[in-house]
């Protein structure tokens, strides 16, 4: 059953409208990401979801109530926010306590409820720092267990590890997905890193210029791009126009403007009835366990990617010979 629905939002700012008719709807329990890059509408999309910006357009519904014009406060919604903002006065527990504070919650209740969060978010030992003694991945864990600690229906999450370094951020990654699994709750994260939306999400939404360019799961959205932005903004897709790919297989014909093809679809090994391209490699990059490089064939470049194997030695200027599935060469609307 739909648990979060979004049903026609618009919003403009000085004129310049930013989001237009956007249409969501996910589930109890998903974790759902906003994808795009800056500029495309995915904060201000998530702020109206939070209550703290009004939509000129549309309807907000949680667990089948509108909540259009219900006040953030009101909403039951928690909020993790790039910035952490902790209160650097109070302890990691007191932190944590302070929506259940609000709530006048009695001291056991609290300490119970805090206990749990201090444990599942991995800060057992911590409860007595202040922000000033934590690292900046504990730091986004106190963030995240005072958000959860009072029970949101939704919780929100705008760009939460991104001023993290790139090994603490994928540990976070794990962390997060565990936890929301774990709590079944119900969550929603705007972020511009593709890899990320990927490891963490049940259901991606790309958005470009204010628009919804796709939806789909994971492995929908990266197997079957449905346009030319979403084809290269996921990964590292080969976008040829029909008559390059033409070039590139020696005739053969290809009736649509644009088509797509992953890099790593590419292989050495012969397919029956599949492509064949042969081209001069060039500027060849060992991405740890995986092999970069791109051929050049009748002045068409491919990008191709291959694991990295130790009796495979892949040579600037040499010839090579490469093949491609045809149901792998995807054509974009």
């Amino acid at each position: 059953m739909t648990y979060v629905t979004v049903e026609k939002i618009n919003k403009s700012f000085k004129g310049q409208t930013v989001l237009h008719d956007i249409n969501l709807s996910f589930k109890q329990g998903e974790f759902v990401t906003l994808l795009g890059p800056s500029g495309c509408g995915k904060t201000t999309l998530l702020r109206i979801l939070a209550g703290l910006i009004d939509p000129e357009q549309g309807v907000i519904k949680i667990d089948g109530k509108d909540v259009t014009h219900v006040k953030a406060k009101d909403r039951k919604i928690g909020m993790v926010f790039q910035s952490y903002a902790l209160f650097p006065n109070m302890t990691v527990a007191e932190n944590i306590a302070f929506g259940l504070k609000m709530k006048k919650l009695d001291k056991a209740a609290i300490q119970k409820k805090v206990a749990r969060m201090v444990e599942l978010t991995g800060l057992s030992g911590k409860e007595n720092s202040y922000p000033r003694e934590l690292s900046g991945g504990q730091q986004q864990r106190v963030a995240l267990a005072r958000s959860i600690v009072t029970g949101p229906k939704v919780l929100l999450l705008d760009e939460p590890l991104s001023a993290l370094d790139a090994q603490i951020r994928k540990n976070l990654q794990k962390q997060l997905r565990a936890i929301q699994k774990e709590l079944n709750m119900t969550t929603v994260l705007v972020t511009h890193d593709q890899e990320e939306a990927m490891a963490v999400s049940d259901r991606i939404y790309i958005l470009n210029e204010g628009y919804i360019a796709q939806s789909g799961t994971p492995h929908e959205i990266y197997t079957k791009p449905v346009n030319e932005f979403v084809a290269r903004f996921i990964g590292n897709y080969n976008v040829f126009k029909g008559e390059e790919l033409s070039l590139l297989t020696r005739g053969t014909e290809f009736p649509h403007k644009l088509y797509a093809v992953r890099p790593e679809a590419f292989t050495s090994q012969m397919i029956d009835n599949g492509l064949e391209i042969i081209g001069k490699v060039d500027k060849v990059m060992m991405l740890g366990n995986v092999t970069r490089y791109e051929l050049f064939s009748n002045g068409v470049s491919v990008t191709a990617e291959h694991l990295h194997k130790s009796n495979e030695d892949i040579q600037e200027g040499t010839l090579k010979t490469l093949y491609i599935d045809k149901k792998d060469v995807i054509s974009l609307a």
